[in-house]
């Protein structure tokens, strides 16, 4: 998701592996047994909440407060966070859920290590986190992440764990440390009053984009979904997503990468302000959507468009569509910080988060619009006949056609390159 994965610079990403020598726990796909003996006393002051009973995990809970940093540059997310999570955590559990907006999680990232570097192994500034992709790995591999604790909380029963894209973070073994919490997938947005018949594959788009000049662009990467669109076309370039998958191999990257450059090389002439400027997010392409000056946008949430058209931002006829080869999805998680003193509230909020009643809130267009973490066929009859009836929107897939054309991410290291390689032989070209 692009509000949750962001590049680190290379030193920090190596200060993070030398920090982590000799001090992350060994992963493991179990969660250790409870002690014989506990007590919600002990639950409190244990700095490792996992291990007790779930009760005893709750009554330590109660009364703490849990520093939630996340993206914050979605009004609807950010809301549904403070007002409706925020408020059944209070009732429910006598929880302070405060919430700390960032711009870029790798600030998060920083501050981590900073306390970690400091020798700050408790009492640390962040209790949850809300990451995926790079940061996952980069924190996990730095020591920086308690664990393993997620499959631990009662409603990780309803998480589909058997699938590869929820146990595996952008390629990158999940192993209990952090806890799914929701899904994405990328559509491609579109007018269809001025497109009746949008391009469905990256071939397609060039055509149109000649014959159409000025009115497609797509952000600048580092931007995260001027990034997927650039992997999509990477993708196609390279003859399909499966030689890509698994670890970075740099013949492989030079053998199909010129292609791909090639590709984007030969639209950006046809691009708006002919390519001479790119959008530098996807708020400024939304903007140009909205004031009809381009024809396309794009998205993560597939349910965002249908949001747009219900605010009146985006004109009626706004539609989505996926490209025939398929489009990336992936799944994004919360995690607890290794130094947090409130594991044991951070834990109880991420199953809140899990829960059928908060999936099913923020499952709403008008809320949030993002797909759920769980199985729907492990939910209750009620739940599942609740998931049915939430309108889509007039601009929304159907989820067994999303699910039936959904692509892998490839590893992080993958997407280090591909980011790195469209701005030297494209951007700077």
């Amino acid at each position: 998701m692009r509000f949750a994965r962001f590049l680190l610079v290379p030193f920090i990403i190596g200060a993070l592996v030398l920090a982590a020598c000799g001090t992350t726990p060994a992963a493991t796909n179990t969660t250790p047994a409870a002690p014989a003996a506990t007590s919600a006393a002990a639950a409190a002051t244990t700095d490792d909440p996992a291990r007790l009973p779930w009760n005893e995990i709750e009554a330590a809970a109660r009364g703490g407060t849990v520093n939630f940093f996340m993206w914050g540059g979605d009004e609807n997310i950010n809301r549904y966070i403070t007002q409706f999570v925020a408020g059944q955590l209070k009732e429910q559990y006598d929880i302070t859920l405060t919430q700390t907006p960032v711009t870029d999680i790798a600030e998060t990232v920083n501050k981590l290590l900073g306390e970690k570097t400091a020798g700050k192994t408790s009492g640390g500034s962040v209790d949850l986190v809300w990451i995926n992709g790079e940061n996952f790995r980069t924190m996990r591999q730095g020591g920086l992440l308690y664990g393993p604790w997620a499959q631990q909380l009662p409603n990780s029963s309803l998480v589909p764990w058997e699938n590869p894209g929820v146990a595996n973070d952008f390629g990158y073994p999940v192993e209990g440390f952090e806890a799914p919490w929701g899904r994405a997938q990328f559509v491609m947005t579109y007018d269809s009053a001025k497109v009746p018949n949008p391009p469905t594959s990256f071939a397609a788009l060039l055509e149109w984009a000649r014959a159409n000049p000025g009115r497609f662009t797509y952000p600048a990467p580092p931007d995260f979904t001027g990034s997927v669109f650039v992997r999509h076309g990477f993708y196609e370039a390279a003859g399909g997503f499966n030689q890509l998958l698994g670890p970075f191999e740099e013949a492989v990257f030079n053998k199909k990468a010129p292609a791909a450059w090639n590709y984007f090389n030969e639209l950006r002439p046809h691009l708006w302000r002919n390519g001479e400027t790119f959008p530098q997010s996807l708020a400024d392409l939304d903007q140009l959507f909205a004031s009809g000056e381009v024809d396309f946008t794009m998205n993560y949430n597939p349910a965002y468009a249908s949001g747009q058209v219900e605010k009146g931002i985006f004109p009626d006829t706004t539609r989505t569509f996926l490209f025939d080869a398929g489009t990336i999805a992936n799944t994004h998680y919360v995690a607890i910080p290794f130094n947090s003193s409130q594991k044991a509230a951070a834990m109880v909020v991420a199953n809140f988060l899990q829960s059928p009643q908060a999936q099913l809130e923020k499952a709403k267009p008008t809320v949030w619009g993002d797909l759920t973490a769980l199985d729907p066929a492990r939910l209750s009859a009620e739940d599942q006949a609740a998931l049915s009836a939430i309108p889509r929107g007039v601009a929304t897939l159907a989820p067994d056609v999303l699910a039936a054309n959904a692509l892998p991410e490839l590893q992080s290291s993958w997407l280090d390159r591909i980011e790195k390689g469209w701005q030297e032989n494209v951007l700077r070209r």
